[in-house]
């Protein structure tokens, strides 16, 4: 009976040894959890006959420490929540490693080839479907521009200009240049020519390419503090050409003073951009994958989604960083990160494996400890049975 016990202990120990060896041997592997072997009486009608190995559970609940990694496609959880993956089979499956690339049809997918779910672009501030995520690779559209925001401060000190013209400095007091496009992309720059016509009315003439310029020029008011009060005709008609659609640029002034000192420009943007090629994409801290182009634009293409759990202890490992859901771990509950109980995104970051390796060495030593002592119990029972054959 003793030699049955001690032999079922020494068994038991070798499972919990390939239990900690796997931990060790992963101490270095993104998103892995440590497994924990967990021992078990054996009885015999209602006597103990010895132990083994009654289940091994993962330490799911506590995150590793994150490294970074600057990598854009790179992500860890900060809190609770998984990355969900489909496989092949339509199955989904659960991971805390965010090593995320995309496929040569722009799919986004885990480290493992599974294609990561999440939103689709959002529209009227609504979030798409979830499903798999596509980044688009082409080029995107060129956009015309329809507004140019020029905020500045037109000196009070400017001296009045009369009889305008832009191949004259003296009609006018000041002349800055915008960047505009056109329904193709094409660049082209629209000039202001600013001119003072009293203590409270500057006229902006707009010229197109250098070419002419408008026949009513736009009017700016201001108060006698230098607030602006008023803003007329700064509407400017594009015409078709070189098989650009025509189209107007309206000039927004709001914020611009008038006060004593330099004539300043603070802002001068427009609205519109050239057409741009794919040259990457990355993740943002709320889970938005961001596609950027050659023309400086960025957009949207799609949020990836975090999935909790009632039970996630419950989740059945089918490796040591992902799982599957079953009765016990609950239906998934899917988010966007950093909403209700899913952990914000760490981006250019990974989360590393949750191995104490100074317990799994301690583990060791008291795994030795128990061999030995199994060990002698065989020895033993064995002297013993040899004692007991010699008295015969």
């Amino acid at each position: 009976m003793s030699f049955d016990i001690a032999l079922s202990g020494i068994q038991a120990i070798n499972e919990q040894l390939e239990t900690v060896s796997h931990n060790i041997a992963n101490a270095a592997t993104y998103g892995f959890k440590a497994g924990r072997a967990n021992f078990a009486t054996v009885m015999a009608g209602s006597k103990a006959n010895g132990t083994e190995i009654g289940s091994v559970t993962q330490n799911i609940s506590q995150n590793g420490s994150t490294t970074t990694t600057g990598r854009g496609l790179d992500a860890a959880i900060d809190g609770r929540g998984f990355f969900v993956s489909r496989d092949p089979q339509g199955g989904m499956t659960y991971s805390r490693v965010g090593i995320f690339s995309t496929d040569t049809k722009g799919y986004l997918i885990d480290s493992d080839g599974k294609k990561v779910q999440g939103y689709g672009p959002a529209v009227n501030g609504t979030l798409g479907a979830m499903g798999d995520i596509q980044v688009p690779t082409g080029q995107i559209p060129a956009v015309a521009t329809t507004s140019v925001a020029f905020v500045g401060n037109l000196s009070a000190d400017w001296s009045n200009k009369t009889g305008f013209s832009k191949d004259d400095p003296n009609t006018y007091n000041m002349v800055k240049q915008s960047v505009v496009y056109d329904s193709l992309g094409t660049q082209h720059t629209m000039s202001q020519y600013f001119s003072k016509q009293n203590d409270n009315t500057v006229n902006v003439y707009y010229s197109l390419d250098g070419g002419a310029v408008s026949a009513t020029p736009g009017q700016l008011t201001f108060d006698s503090t230098g607030k602006l009060t008023g803003v007329t005709n700064n509407t400017i008609n594009i015409p078709a050409q070189g098989g650009a659609a025509g189209g107007s640029v309206k000039f927004d002034y709001t914020g611009t003073t008038r006060f004593a000192g330099d004539a300043t420009t603070t802002t001068n943007r427009s609205d519109g951009y050239a057409s741009g090629a794919f040259v990457g994409v990355e993740l943002a801290g709320d889970g938005s994958l961001v596609a950027k182009y050659s023309n400086d634009q960025s957009q949207v293409v799609g949020t990836v989604a975090i999935a909790n759990f009632a039970n996630e202890g419950g989740l059945q490992a089918i490796s040591g960083t992902s799982w599957t859901a079953n009765a016990g771990s609950g239906a998934a509950l899917y988010n966007v990160p950093g909403v209700g109980l899913a952990g914000k995104l760490n981006t250019g970051a990974l989360e590393g494996s949750n191995v104490d390796i100074t317990s799994e060495l301690v583990g060791l030593m008291t795994s030795q400890r128990n061999y030995q002592a199994n060990s002698k119990v065989l020895t033993t029972e064995s002297q013993m049975m040899q004692a007991l054959m010699q008295a015969l």
